[in-house]
C-alpha cells in the first residue's frame, strides 16, 4: 500500500498528483485463504483489521463486488450511539461507543469523529414513559442517558419549533450525551488501511457467484476471478444478505426494505446536536462541512435497489419543515437509498450458522453503521474460536427457533 509522508506529497505535487502508485493493488487473488471475507464495507473490513492486528491472522482476502465502502457503508447518516431498550443491545453498542473514541488514533487518520450529545424527541406521553424506561436500563449499565425537558432541547437546538407547527409539540426527549457522528468513508478506508499494511488483501470488483459446501462443511468459494479455496467464510453484506444465504442453502428471517437519506446544501453552522423524532419520522445533523444529513424512516415496501424517490424528499422536507420552518429556502442537494436487511425483533444475526465454517453479520437494519468497530471485534473473535463473543450471544440465529427474541424495536431511532 502507498505510505503517505509530508515530502511524499510534496514530490508528487511537483506532477500534479499524476504519479501515485494505485492504491489497492489489483493482483490476483491465491488459490486459498484461512479466512475469506465476503463485503468491503465497514464491518467486512473492521473484521479482517482485527484478525491481523488482534489475532495475527493476516492470510485473510477481503473480496467485494464493487467497491470498498460502497455500499451501506457510504449509504448511511453516520450516527453513533448506545442508547438502546434491551441488556443486549445497550451492553454491545456501548462497546463499540468506546471502541469508536480511538479509532482515529488507532488508525492515525482523522475520521471527523465528533461528540454532540443525541436527542430522541417525546411527542406524546406514551413516548416519554418509553424514554423514561431506556433511560433507565441504560444506567443500570453505565450508560449515560437521562430524560429532559423540551426547555433543555430548545436551549441546545434554539431554531427548533418545539410545537412543530402545533401537529405534535416535544413534550421531552431522552439526551444521550454519548451520541456522535463520523465520516463514513473514512472509517472504511481507516479499516481498509490497517489490513492492508498487516497483510490482509483486499480484492474489489470480485464477485461471489457461489460457495462450495460439503458435507455440511466450507471448502471454498466461487468468484468471478476463479476458485478460492478456504474453511472460513465471513458474510458481511448488509442488504446482499439473502443472495448469499441461497448459496449455502441457510435459511433467516431477514428481509430487505430500502432505507433513504438526503443532504442539504452547506449551510452556516446551527445544529451541534442530533436530533431524532419518531413520531415526525426525522432524524438531523449537521456536518462539519456544513450539510444538513437527514433521513426518516424505511420505505414501506420489500425492494432490492438504492433508487431514492421523489416522495421521500416530499414526506421528509414536510416533516422538516415542521420542526425548522426557516430551512423553507435551503436546497437539497443529493439523495440516496441504500438496503437495509431487517429482523422481525430489530436485532442482528451474528456469529455461526448450521453451516460449519459460514459466519453471519447481518439483520443490521438501521444501525448497522455504529456498530462498525465492536462488530469487527466480535466477528474476528467468532472466527478465531469458532465460538461467539460474548457480547453476541444474544444475537444467535437460534434465538428465533427457541422464541427468544431481542425486542429492540422501540429503540429504533424512527417509527417502522
Amino acid at each position: 500500500m502507498t505510505r503517505f509522508s509530508a515530502l511524499s506529497l510534496f514530490a508528487n505535487a511537483l506532477s500534479s498528483h499524476k504519479k501515485w502508485p494505485q492504491h489497492w493493488p489489483d493482483a490476483a487473488p491465491k488459490q486459498s485463504y484461512d479466512a475469506i471475507i465476503v463485503g468491503a464495507g465497514g464491518h467486512g473490513l473492521g473484521a479482517a483489521y482485527y484478525l491481523a492486528s488482534r489475532y495475527g491472522i493476516t492470510n485473510v482476502a477481503v473480496i467485494e463486488k464493487g467497491w470498498l465502502g460502497g455500499g451501506n457503508t457510504g449509504r448511511n447518516t453516520t450516527i453513533i450511539r448506545s442508547n438502546y431498550l434491551t441488556p443486549e443491545g445497550v451492553q454491545f453498542y456501548d462497546e463499540s461507543v468506546k471502541l469508536w473514541q480511538d479509532l482515529s488514533t488507532d488508525f492515525d487518520l482523522n475520521l471527523f469523529y465528533a461528540n454532540r450529545g443525541h436527542f430522541t424527541l417525546a411527542h406524546t406521553d406514551s413516548a416519554l414513559r418509553t424514554m423514561r424506561w431506556r433511560a433507565e436500563v441504560n444506567k443500570h449499565y453505565g450508560v449515560n442517558s437521562e430524560v429532559v425537558g423540551p426547555e433543555v432541547v430548545k436551549e441546545a437546538a434554539p431554531m427548533i419549533d418545539l410545537s412543530c407547527a402545533g401537529h405534535a409539540p416535544i413534550l421531552g426527549a431522552l439526551y444521550h450525551a454519548p451520541g456522535s457522528v463520523a465520516r463514513h468513508d473514512a472509517v472504511a478506508w481507516g479499516y481498509g488501511r490497517g489490513a492492508d499494511q498487516r497483510g490482509v488483501e483486499i480484492h474489489q470488483q470480485t464477485e461471489v457467484l457461489g460457495i462450495d459446501v460439503q458435507a455440511g462443511k466450507v471448502k471454498g468459494v466461487n468468484t468471478s476471478r476463479g476458485y478460492i479455496s478456504t474453511g472460513k467464510v465471513l458474510c458481511a453484506v448488509a442488504g446482499s444478505t439473502p443472495r448469499i444465504l441461497k448459496m449455502v442453502d441457510v435459511k433467516t428471517p431477514i428481509y430487505i426494505h430500502p432505507l433513504q437519506a438526503m443532504v442539504s446544501e452547506p449551510i452556516k453552522p446551527w445544529l451541534d446536536p442530533i436530533l431524532v423524532s419518531g413520531s415526525l419520522h426525522v432524524y438531523i445533523s449537521q456536518s462539519a462541512r456544513g450539510e444538513l444529513v437527514m433521513g426518516a424512516s424505511l420505505d414501506p415496501y420489500e425492494l432490492h435497489g438504492t433508487r431514492s424517490t421523489l416522495d421521500f424528499v416530499e414526506g421528509l422536507s414536510t416533516h422538516m419543515l415542521e420542526m425548522f420552518p426557516f430551512l423553507s429556502g435551503v436546497k437539497v442537494m443529493r439523495q440516496w437509498a441504500g438496503m437495509a436487511d431487517m429482523t422481525p425483533d430489530f436485532a442482528p444475526i451474528m456469529g455461526k450458522t448450521p453451516v460449519e465454517g459460514f459466519y453471519l453479520d447481518s439483520g443490521w437494519g438501521t444501525w448497522g453503521f455504529k456498530a462498525t468497530p465492536v462488530c469487527g471485534k466480535t466477528m474476528a473473535h467468532t472466527l478465531v474460536n469458532d465460538t461467539p463473543h460474548p457480547l453476541i450471544t444474544g444475537f444467535s440465529m437460534d434465538r428465533f427457533r427457541n422464541y427468544a427474541l431481542t425486542g429492540e424495536k422501540g429503540a429504533a431511532s424512527v417509527g417502522h
